[in-house]
């Protein structure tokens, strides 16, 4: 999966922006082009129409923070959205992926992880969604299915994306999955913005567009978001209907390192929240049993 271009990225918010949005006359001409075209946008950025063609092309070098800041502004950029497009002028050719190690949580904030307790469900993402930890509450929220133990092994981290796109039960769980999958196509390609060396990445983007014909499609429109908050509207197999807000907490010591807390919405909600901590509650209470009666046991046999 080869990472976005500068040029690629120009072209296609240059393809989204209309001469009326830009306050251009058409005069009812018939234009080949469904946006700006490139000698309109460079006029309005106030640089050469063959300076800004070099650009689109990957052929002029590396532009500065003003030009590309006059062009997010013309093409109507927003401070995200324009982030990313700095991004992509600081890399020079194609980037040289690398494999970087397996992702780490800080004991930072497995520590605050553990503080929360099973009250608030909440889970440890990773750069590229991976799930590195969560509390039972939020294992049992997001992903019941699949193993609590799965994050402390790198080989078998949940992967949000994934999840998303690839497995059934977890589509099955969000009701607004449409919308969840828009925002989570969109930072990912901020964040291949950020890290245009990241082979484990740019290899998660690949697989993504080649088994999900969905993520290709939202893949292909280009959008960049970043994800701090929003809604998540479930249809959980144990309690039923819950909508929860999220919001993720940026660890300054591992800034690639996201907590997503997640809070009731409304009180029907609280209530299932409560209902699904007391049943997690109670499963972690019959396996402590079970030990101790496993070990009460071995203990008289060696007496035996």
């Amino acid at each position: 999966m080869e990472t976005e271009s500068l040029g690629a990225y120009l072209k296609n918010r240059r393809d989204r922006v209309t001469p009326a949005d830009a306050g251009l006359r058409t005069y009812g001409t018939a234009r080949r082009v469904p946006g700006l075209r490139r000698e309109e946008l460079a006029q309005l950025a106030g640089v050469s129409a063959g300076y800004y063609t070099r650009l689109e092309q990957g052929q002029a070098g590396t532009a500065s923070q003003q030009v590309l800041d006059a062009l997010a502004k013309v093409l109507r950029l927003d401070p995200t959205e324009t982030a990313h497009l700095h991004n992509l002028a600081r890399q020079s050719g194609t980037p040289r992926l690398v494999r970087p190690r397996p992702e780490r949580p800080h004991r930072r904030v497995l520590t605050l992880l553990d503080a929360l307790g099973e009250a608030s469900p909440a889970v440890v993402l990773g750069r590229r969604g991976d799930i590195l930890a969560w509390n039972r509450t939020g294992h049992a929220l997001v992903a019941e299915h699949l193993d609590f133990d799965a994050p402390q092994d790198p080989a078998r981290r949940p992967s949000v994306p994934r999840m998303f796109f690839l497995d059934p039960l977890a589509r099955e769980l969000h009701r607004n999955w449409a919308e969840l999958a828009r925002i989570h196509v969109a930072y990912l390609r901020l964040t291949a913005g950020r890290y245009p060396t990241d082979a484990r990445l740019a290899e998660l983007i690949g697989e993504l567009t080649m088994r999900s014909g969905e993520f290709a499609s939202l893949w292909a429109k280009g959008d960049v978001a970043d994800c701090t908050v929003g809604r998540m509207s479930l249809q959980h197999p144990t309690v039923g209907g819950v909508d929860v807000d999220y919001q993720v907490w940026l660890q300054p010591e591992s800034p690639d390192h996201r907590l997503e807390l997640y809070t009731p919405a409304d009180r029907a909600s609280a209530d299932a929240l409560r209902l699904l901590a007391a049943q997690v509650a109670g499963a972690g209470a019959g396996g402590r049993e079970a030990a101790a009666a496993t070990g009460a046991a071995a203990d008289e046999e060696a007496v035996l």
